[in-house]
């Protein structure tokens, strides 16, 4: 009987921890390009939504246990790590964010074709000493890094400037405009009130998505909503998303602000929205504003790097703030609710931008370019010495 040639294409392995956010919605927009390419993908991450999400795309999804953050049971998740790989054989890892970064190169130390995407640096989180540590970790761990790939030219900046000397890429975020597409705000709200059981009424909305964290600044938007709703009354406020700084968020709000919680579709939230905020102290580049951007819906960011260069220029005057201020952030949110014509052109204007610069599709290709380049300059390693290699 004829056996089928087996399928010498190879394998890439995305690492993924966290597994929430941004990090797992930019996963998963890259899981679903790659996928549509051909390309053999698989994902590594601790049971979650993301590995849910993996196996619905079509990947195969190995199981990391691992915790969010560095701590002593790091040497542990590093061995498991290293079982994982020599069992799923991958020609290349593609490691997301710090955690899963820091576990992947300290299991492959450069034995395989490794690719890292901070998706944000580590240290940017971290004061005192943990950041101190965190700028040596990522100092040293660049040599085993054959690309770090930043989605900002800011984002590298901000690396180089640290120390981080490594093979840079810099590829933009991208997001899929046939999934984040526009929907009358109007009709959107109405299905996503049924659907939540939450009455959004017809009053103005302002919508942040994002982890509850002092990354995002979601209390600096807290600080700026009471001169909000003095100048817009009965507008309301959805802090859609969860995390560590939750209790004190809720704690701190006043009237007309909503907590959602972790959606595992946030396309109904842009959609049902006015108006999308970001008032972010830190980012590498944020998903958040350019699926609202491909939503048509207008967005105003502080004007951090790796935000700022998510806005098309014709709008980054009236939609950029300082970050951590305010009073400046009330006006411009203000400004813009009581202005719907001025809403609707930055929405359409918006919208062309993602698909000229942010189409994950573009993103995926280039990604693919990369690893194409990455596995042609190493011979492959012969799967039976694979397990050996790793051990």
């Amino acid at each position: 009987m004829h056996q089928p040639a087996p399928d010498s294409r190879p394998r890439v392995l995305h690492l993924a921890q966290p597994v929430d956010g941004g990090v797992a919605r930019v996963v998963l927009d890259l899981v679903r390009a790659q996928l549509a390419t051909g390309l053999r993908v698989s994902v590594g991450c601790p049971d979650s939504e993301l590995a849910t999400g993996a196996r619905e795309l079509g990947a195969e999804v190995w199981e990391w246990t691992a915790v969010r953050s560095p701590g002593p049971g790091l040497r542990g998740e590093v061995r498991r790590l290293r079982r994982l790989i020599a069992q799923a054989r991958p020609g290349l890892v593609h490691a997301h964010s710090a955690k899963a970064g820091l576990a992947a190169r300290l299991a492959l130390r450069g034995r395989i074709p490794t690719v890292f995407q901070p998706h944000a640096w580590s240290f940017e989180a971290a004061d005192g000493l943990t950041g101190l540590l965190a700028r040596r970790w990522e100092r040293l761990g660049a040599r085993w890094a054959d690309r770090v790939v930043c989605v900002s030219e800011a984002e590298r900046e901000r690396g180089l400037r640290a120390g981080v000397r490594a093979s840079y890429a810099v590829i933009p975020n991208g997001v899929d405009p046939v999934r984040f597409c526009p929907s009358p705000a109007g009709t959107a709200r109405a299905a996503l009130s049924a659907e939540s059981g939450v009455d959004l009424g017809t009053a103005p909305l302002v919508v942040c998505v994002g982890r509850l964290c002092r990354q995002k600044g979601q209390d600096v938007l807290l600080r700026a909503w009471e001169r909000v709703r003095a100048e817009v009354p009965g507008a309301r406020l959805a802090l859609v998303g969860d995390g560590p700084d939750r209790a004190a968020l809720r704690a701190a709000a006043g009237p007309g602000v909503l907590f959602p919680g972790a959606v595992r579709d946030v396309r109904p939230w842009y959609r049902a929205a006015d108006l999308v905020v970001l008032p972010s102290r830190w980012e590498g580049m944020a998903l958040a504003p350019l699926e609202a951007l491909a939503c048509g819906r207008p967005v105003v960011l502080a004007d951090v790097d790796g935000a700022r260069e998510s806005l098309p220029p014709a709008s980054a005057g009236l939609c950029l703030v300082p970050s951590e201020d305010p009073g400046a952030l009330a006006a411009a949110v203000a400004g813009l609710l009581s202005d719907a014509p001025l809403r609707a052109e930055f929405g359409e204007a918006g919208r062309r931008h993602v698909l000229s610069t942010h189409d994950v599709r573009h993103t995926a290709g280039r990604i693919a370019d990369l690893y194409r380049e990455l596995l042609g300059a190493r011979p492959p390693v012969p799967c039976e010495h694979r397990e050996s290699l790793l051990s």
